[in-house]
């Protein structure tokens, strides 16, 4: 599993805008930057469509002042419900972007399998990575929701 220290794999992801679908890589995303990425297990889930990515809309000016450079939103769902959630989230500070096959999500060693509900999905986690280097990583606890959301994450920028 990936630990605070670690480089980020190298990866491609799909993401999809109004000018069209991208594969950005992982070097594209992270070298260079202070990023934070937090992956849900799901668009359109419960606390991922209530409190998660909307925490990180609703702050996303004030992690933005503490000299982050991108907010990443990771699921392993496909571009196209990225897209639509995003858009129903009004998350036009937030890089929705799709792990389709959860290639990423699995070489970090932060995927689970949810069975009926989904099959593969990611771990509920939020990162700081700095220059693709994982500076900071929270990683909650199965059904809990306190150490990934936007607001302990504000609280460690300095």
């Amino acid at each position: 599993m990936i630990k605070q220290g670690d480089k980020l794999p190298d990866a491609s992801f799909q993401h999809l805008t109004n000018d069209g679908m991208g594969t950005p890589t992982t070097a594209e995303l992270f070298a260079g930057k202070k990023v934070i990425l937090f992956a849900v297990p799901g668009a359109f889930t419960p606390t991922c469509s209530e409190t998660h990515l909307p925490g990180y809309v609703v702050n996303a000016d004030k992690l933005k002042a503490k000299g982050v450079d991108s907010i990443i939103c990771l699921a392993v769902n496909d571009a196209f419900v990225m897209k639509a959630w995003g858009e129903v989230q009004n998350a036009d500070e937030v890089i929705m972007l799709a792990d389709g096959d959860a290639a990423f999500t699995k070489a970090l060693g932060l995927d689970m399998d949810t069975a009926t509900f989904g099959g593969v999905r990611s771990q509920r986690y939020a990162m700081l990575v700095d220059d693709c280097v994982v500076t900071q990583l929270n990683i909650e606890q199965p059904k809990q929701f306190e150490v990934s959301k936007a607001e302990t994450i504000l609280a460690l920028l300095k």
